[in-house]
């Protein structure tokens, strides 16, 4: 079991975005753990605080040990300068040195250097230019940790809610729907919520409109989602479904009916999580050997290093980490 004194990792983000903003804020408004390491630039912490009007000065250290609590100490990356400082505006030595944030920080959890890892956002086209097959934090993660099968969940304290595919297009998230995937996706979801409640209360997402409707808009329920429930159902998981997608979202969060649903695709998750908890919902990658959060959002390079950017995602993904990390068990 990690030992709790060892410090969770904080990767920058895209330097042109939000995150390193969000950072800076954080660390003034005095809500980042007592014991967190940054792994970014501290140029551009450096030069980013100037322009927030911030008296931070990023403490550089080159073991995670020599990390002090309540200071700013950033491991440097060693990838940008004060010169590639460009807010709002895609860079790709920044979307490179995002990418190497992650990398970097990934590892130390590997060898349990630090507890767990949340992540700042990184803006994908940026990354892309210098790692074209990039397609997102979760697939980085997966490929890092030597994993096949991770599944992305966004959760609040009232639901939790699992994708069975997320970055693919919706003709690709059809055909990934299959009985093997979904069991797994449920299965992931029940065991991390099981750390914290009695069996959790799982409902599942139908696929086609209105689930279907009895086979009258599409088949997959009968024939590939309900087997699945009920073959979980018999192994005493508390599940039921498939439900129709537009009215589940209110059985669970309003009539308190789930504690997670399971969503077949990227969109029929994230768009109601986004509105119901832009600001609170949090990114947990499961499936990995390491605890990974983020936050729910984008570089947002339209507000970038305004001052304008909200500080609570950040203070949210940092919370879920420390519930996981207390709730593992030796």
């Amino acid at each position: 079991m990690i030992e709790k004194a060892i410090p969770i990792a904080i990767t920058m983000g895209d330097a042109s975005g939000v995150g390193p903003e969000i950072l800076l804020r954080s660390f003034s408004a005095k809500t980042l753990p007592e014991r967190c390491v940054v792994y970014g630039d501290p140029s551009i912490l450096r030069i980013g605080a100037q322009k927030l009007a911030l008296k931070i000065e990023p403490r550089v250290i080159e073991r995670i040990t020599d990390a002090e609590p309540g200071q700013l100490n950033v491991i440097d990356c060693d990838s940008l300068t004060a010169a590639d400082f460009t807010p709002g505006q895609l860079n790709v030595k920044a979307g490179r040195a995002a990418y190497e944030y992650v990398t970097q920080a990934t590892q130390a959890a590997i060898d349990d250097r630090v507890a767990a890892v949340v992540t700042l956002p990184m803006n994908k086209e940026a990354t892309q230019r210098s790692v074209p097959n990039f397609t997102g934090h979760t697939e980085l993660l997966a490929e890092l940790c030597g994993v096949d099968d991770v599944v992305m969940m966004l959760a609040t304290d009232e639901v939790a809610v699992s994708h069975v595919s997320t970055h693919v297009s919706l003709k690709q998230a059809i055909t990934k729907l299959t009985p093997e995937r979904l069991e797994r996706t449920i299965e992931l979801t029940h065991m991390a919520l099981n750390r914290f409640m009695r069996n959790p209360r799982i409902g599942v997402c139908g696929l086609n409109p209105h689930a279907g409707e009895s086979g009258l808009f599409g088949s997959e329920e009968s024939k590939l989602i309900e087997p699945v429930i009920s073959t979980l159902a018999q192994r005493s998981l508390a599940i039921s479904g498939p439900f129709p997608a537009d009215t589940v979202f209110r059985q669970a969060i309003e009539l308190d009916r789930f504690d997670a649903l399971i969503c077949m695709y990227h969109d029929q998750g994230h768009a109601p999580m986004k509105l119901y908890a832009f600001d609170r919902a949090v990114n947990v990658t499961l499936g990995l050997p390491i605890i990974r959060t983020s936050v729910d959002h984008g570089t947002a390079f339209d507000i970038a290093w305004q001052g304008q950017a909200r500080i609570e995602s950040l203070n949210h993904a940092i919370r879920y980490a420390e519930k996981m990390l207390n709730a593992v068990r030796p």
